[in-house]
């Protein structure tokens, strides 16, 4: 009888859980640069990765990037605006943009938008944001080189300035090495 009993509460318990609809779905967004330094002229990476914690299959998720404005940014690989069909319960999505500053200064690089439905019959778009990596400010090309070149030419100039500063020198004291040397060759084979 007890047997009986504890195998009923299981199978209850397994029927009873299949039949329950699950949660809706939870997306958690973020936005990273990936560059050390940002440079005008040179390529700024931005990734964006969006997790679905919750227990419901997220869909027509739309990940829409507007603090990037054309007069400042060079788009050079991806897309501002992107769309995933679906992402599944426990799943992940990224997406990789390129751009190239066109001007230099502090830039308020903000959340981009995104959008999404919460469950298979939910008509409702639900709107979150990424993280936003906040204000930053981007070098200009001028300074970078500078403070980040190798500077060949430099270290050419150097090493020319040098030369005579080390050649006249040493010049002199081999010749008087040279001319003190033949003196006393000269007096040992006299005495």
């Amino acid at each position: 009888m007890r047997l009986q009993l504890v195998l009923i509460g299981v199978l209850a318990v397994c029927f009873g859980n299949a039949d329950e609809d699950h949660g809706p779905a939870w997306l958690l967004a973020s936005k990273t640069l990936h560059n050390q330094f940002v440079v005008e002229g040179k390529e700024l990476v931005v990734e964006y990765i969006i997790f679905n914690v919750g227990e419901s299959a997220a869909t027509n998720v739309v990940l829409t990037e507007e603090s990037f404005h054309p007069e400042d940014f060079e788009l050079v690989r991806g897309m501002t605006k992107t769309k995933w069909d679906r992402i599944a319960p426990g799943a992940n999505v990224s997406h990789t943009i390129i751009l190239r500053p066109r001007v230099y200064g502090f830039f308020n690089m903000t959340a981009a938008d995104v959008s999404y439905l919460s469950s298979e019959d939910a008509s409702e778009p639900v709107h979150s944001y990424t993280s936003a990596p906040g204000e930053g400010g981007i070098m200009r090309y001028r300074d970078f080189d500078r403070k980040f070149s190798p500077h060949i030419l430099d270290w050419a100039a150097f090493g020319m300035m040098t030369v005579p500063s080390l050649c006249i020198p040493f010049m002199l004291w081999f010749r008087s090495k040279s001319k003190y040397e033949t003196i006393a060759q000269q007096s040992r084979k006299t005495n």
